[in-house]
């Protein structure tokens, strides 16, 4: 198989959060997107990042540590739309690994065995920690079609649903595919998993 494209989503409000969240700082001062991206690049044969309009200093930051960068304009409209723009952006691949900006202690191991998983012939994979499915979510070029066609906040869970007898789930030591960030107290105290 050919090239597993990373899928950052990093184009969300963080309107509970109260500002951009994926701005923040961790508590090593990295900002919480540039995390995310480094693990998904780490694990991936490349990232394409999307973000929200107005998001020039983060594009620039993601940019300097090797992702593509792609501003959805009608990201407003919610997950759907902007991951179906992000496959899109990138439809050449064999397959994606999606991943959250608002995610950054997933491991880079879990992310080069959901990876793997696609290579290996998968159609749809994600890590499971004790028992619980996380992120980020492959999914084989074949499915390209369907991601592309995703529009306003459902995102490709509906997708998943329909092809769950072919949902590889891969056993990981990382909890960290289930903690993402929606409260400035979800920047401290966590710790990634080895």
């Amino acid at each position: 198989m050919g090239a597993i494209v990373g899928v950052l989503l990093a184009a969300g409000a963080s309107q509970r959060f109260g500002a951009n969240k994926l701005t923040q700082c961790l508590p090593d001062g990295e900002l919480v997107a540039v995390r995310a991206c480094r693990h998904l690049l780490a694990g991936t044969d490349g990232v394409l990042v999307v973000v929200r309009p107005g998001s020039e200093a983060l594009a620039a930051q993601l940019q300097a540590i090797g992702a593509q960068v792609r501003v959805c304009a009608d990201a407003s409209q919610g997950m759907g739309t902007s991951l179906a723009f992000g496959i899109s952006a990138c439809s050449e691949a064999d397959g994606w690994v999606v991943a959250l900006a608002d995610m950054p202690w997933i491991a880079p191991a879990t992310i080069i065995k959901v990876a793997d998983s696609l290579r290996s012939g998968a159609l749809i994979a994600a890590p499971l920690w004790q028992g619980q499915r996380g992120h980020p979510v492959g999914f084989s070029g074949v499915l390209g079609g369907e991601l592309a066609a995703l529009h306003g906040d459902t995102g490709a869970k509906a997708l998943i649903q329909s092809h769950q007898e072919q949902l590889h789930l891969v056993d990981c030591n990382d909890p960290g595919v289930l903690w993402d960030i929606d409260r400035p107290d979800d920047l401290h105290g966590r710790t990634l998993s080895t």
